[in-house]
């Protein structure tokens, strides 16, 4: 796997010589980023590596470990180095998270989508994925990476093992950069399905550093903790070889070390407590309360949706989010179109003007056309779910009526 290099230098403002504020340096760009934490303290990378080697069951490098002001940086860090110029693209899940669509602008590149099948709960179908491929090198696009948001966002589905290996393997005879989003990893709400690391399937399947390239998304600000503000999160990059992984130091040097209190805040989340410790009761009870919250909220805005008339929802399956699709009337269609605004847009607005409640409509997330959806979160405090369903219901079945055929 070949990257583009970076035209960058170590920063000029380090010493050249082979002293520096007490520390010994040396003229190679990896010997520096050893002695200087562009890629975070050393202890916490340890910290988080040896969290990830328990989760996983196979080891982990902490030198595979970049600490960010949480994922985000991380992934504008991966999309500055894998596109050069339009000519470059990368596989992108439609819906999707916005910030890869915007990154992959931001940088030059060339988003190319593969929509989730929602007739399948939003599952990632292969055959879709290689279709995608094959249209974009027909218009001579070098396809570079394939993004992943595992749980979903903003669909809330969870891949099954199966799919995975299905992924992993597409990635590996294509020569693709597997780029996991994986920060919703401990929401999992059904009991069908469980959460496992790309790098986990990988290995499993006996690929190791050589056959793979993979990098993974970990942030503080989702989870059963949600420390959205603190700005903490890491990526583990395995699969790279020593000339690209010193690119990515480079790459980092530029940004500096993360904040602090996100790093220390980053190793907590791969190392909570164990049994045996004084905290661990309390910890348990609290992040167990949470999560089971969390899914009961789910699954009263999912039955909730589908007892609406015109609305269809997938199962909760894990993250924060549903995304029911509207099947709204044709008059409803006619007047967003006659403002100039998606109909999913002009659905949010009413309901946004109406109750006071927010939701994203669809079209900032991508869907297929012809097809309009909104996006709800389950974080609504658990006593307020009942007034907030009743709330939406009021207006859904007042706006129906409006635009009734």
């Amino acid at each position: 796997m070949l990257l583009p290099r970076a035209s960058l230098l170590v920063p000029s403002n380090l010493c050249s010589d082979t002293t520096c504020h007490g520390l010994r340096l040396k003229p190679h760009a990896s010997d520096y980023a050893a002695l200087i934490p562009w890629s975070g303290i050393k202890g916490l990378r340890d910290t988080i590596a040896a969290g990830i080697a328990e989760r996983d069951g196979f080891p982990a490098n902490s030198d595979d470990i970049f600490l960010t002001d949480g994922a985000s940086p991380g992934v504008h860090m991966m999309m500055q180095l894998l596109l050069r110029s339009e000519k470059d693209g990368i596989l992108c899940p439609i819906p999707q998270y916005p910030l890869y669509s915007a990154s992959i602008a931001l940088h030059g590149g060339t988003l190319v989508p593969y929509y989730l099948d929602e007739a399948t709960g939003w599952g990632l179908e292969i055959s879709e994925v290689k279709k995608q491929l094959e249209e974009a090198k027909s218009k001579g696009i070098t396809v570079r990476a394939l993004v992943v948001i595992n749980p979903g966002n903003p669909t809330g589905q969870v891949l099954a093992e199966a799919n995975q290996r299905e992924i992993v393997e597409f990635c590996h005879k294509e020569g693709l950069v597997l780029l996991a989003d994986e920060v919703y990893q401990e929401n999992i709400y059904v009991d069908d399905k469980k959460f496992d690391s790309f790098k986990k399937i990988s290995r499993s399947m006996g690929y190791g550093e050589e056959d793979i390239a993979l990098v993974s998304f970990q942030s503080v600000s989702k989870g059963y903790y949600g420390e959205c503000g603190k700005r903490g999160g890491y990526m583990e990059v395995t699969g790279f070889s020593r000339d690209v992984k010193e690119q990515i130091y480079k790459v980092a040097s530029v940004n500096l070390c993360s904040n602090i209190s996100g790093q220390i805040l980053a190793s907590l989340v791969m190392s909570p407590p164990k049994p045996g410790d004084e905290s661990f009761e309390s910890f348990t009870a609290e992040r167990d309360g949470i999560l089971s919250s969390l899914a009961r909220r789910a699954k009263a805005l999912e039955k909730a949706f589908n007892s609406l008339e015109g609305v269809t929802c997938n199962r909760a399956e894990g993250a924060m989010y549903l995304f029911p699709r509207l099947h709204l009337p044709a008059k409803a269609i006619k007047a967003a179109e006659a403002l100039n605004v998606a109909p999913d847009a002009y659905y949010t607005h009413r309901l946004l003007d109406a109750t006071g409640i927010v939701a994203v409509p669809g079209s900032g997330f991508g869907q297929v056309p012809g097809t309009w959806h909104v996006r709800y979160t389950i974080l609504p405090q658990e006593d307020k779910i009942a007034a907030v369903v009743s709330k939406f219901t009021a207006f859904h079945e007042a706006l129906i009526a409006e635009f009734r055929d």
